[in-house]
């Protein structure tokens, strides 16, 4: 499984990814080891989906970063 996932900084932004290990890569990000978002701790996950292929969460990811009406519509929902 691979997932897509949220992240709400500490300056009330947010950050998009995608991982194969979500509670590997949380940890990861708390123990500031994603150089660019580093200085943003804490960070709180606040959404993420799951599918079947690494492919289909970079997929998703690139999709939410790059479409911003694809990104309001899941900040409406959540």
């Amino acid at each position: 499984m691979a997932n897509t996932y949220i992240l709400k900084l500490s300056d009330n932004t947010t950050y998009i990814g995608y991982t194969e290990d979500l509670r590997k890569r949380m940890t990861e990000h708390n123990a500031g080891k994603t150089k660019s978002i580093q200085h943003k701790l804490p960070m709180i996950l606040i959404y993420y989906e799951s599918y079947f292929t690494k492919y289909l969460a970079r997929k998703r990811e690139l999709e939410l970063k790059n479409n911003s009406s694809k990104k309001e519509n899941l900040f409406k929902r959540i």
